[in-house]
């Protein structure tokens, strides 16, 4: 039975959805949001419109990956799932096809530390994961891979995918992959980007540690 709070995630999950799309980083129904809860995940359903879905179409997973009723949950339920059993610092995680992002994973290309701001995904570049078909474990064991050390990685010929503690930050974090690989194909395009070394990615990582964190909110 459904309670108020699960409801209103289910709810939330949709509209973090309908940003993804309003935002530019992504179309259609090609990607896809859930969310942890007890005994499992929130996701939502494979191939439907995000503004024609209601709460009772995301799907609850357990964590054993079973699943019931009406409706089926994304294709990419193994990648989710997979990230909160790997990594208990997520509660939410989005996938996208974010133009950029999908164009740099064409070239199988990382995300070097071209700019500093390549440390909001936690480490000094990010990853691009190694190719397997969409919806197999052969992919969702590429992903985490990827995601060592990292929040969010680009996925070879697919997309990319980030997490967070909850919907809004792995969104934002999502974004902001997509403008890093946006301002990289830019650079690029002018020449050879000038690289930042190991000392000040370190000196980066270390005040990112706190980044965004106001003392008033814990």
């Amino acid at each position: 039975m459904q309670t108020s709070s699960d409801t209103a995630l289910r709810a939330a999950i949709i509209e973090t959805c309908l940003r993804m799309n309003a935002e530019g980083i992504n179309q259609g129904t090609s990607g896809n949001v859930s969310a942890r809860v007890g005994g499992g995940m929130l996701i939502t359903p494979s191939g439907v419109s995000y503004a024609a879905m209601q709460p009772d179409q995301i799907v609850f997973v357990a964590d054993d990956g079973a699943w019931t009723g009406d409706w089926k949950p994304s294709s990419e339920w193994r990648m989710h799932l997979d990230i909160y059993r790997d990594r208990a610092e997520a509660g939410a995680v989005v996938h996208t096809h974010s133009t950029h992002a999908t164009a740099l994973s064409c070239l199988r290309r990382s995300i070097p530390p071209f700019h500093y701001m390549v440390a909001v995904a936690g480490g000094t570049d990010i990853r691009c994961a190694d190719y397997a078909t969409f919806g197999t474990q052969e992919l969702s064991d590429a992903m985490l891979a990827a995601l060592e050390g990292r929040k969010a990685c680009l996925l070879a010929n697919h997309g990319q995918i980030a997490f967070g503690p909850n919907l809004d930050k792995a969104l934002w974090l999502a974004g902001e992959v997509e403008v890093l690989a946006h301002q990289l194909i830019l650079a690029s395009s002018l020449g050879e980007p000038i690289i930042l070394d190991a000392a000040e990615m370190d000196r980066v990582l270390a005040l990112f540690a706190d980044y965004g964190k106001q003392p008033a909110r814990a």
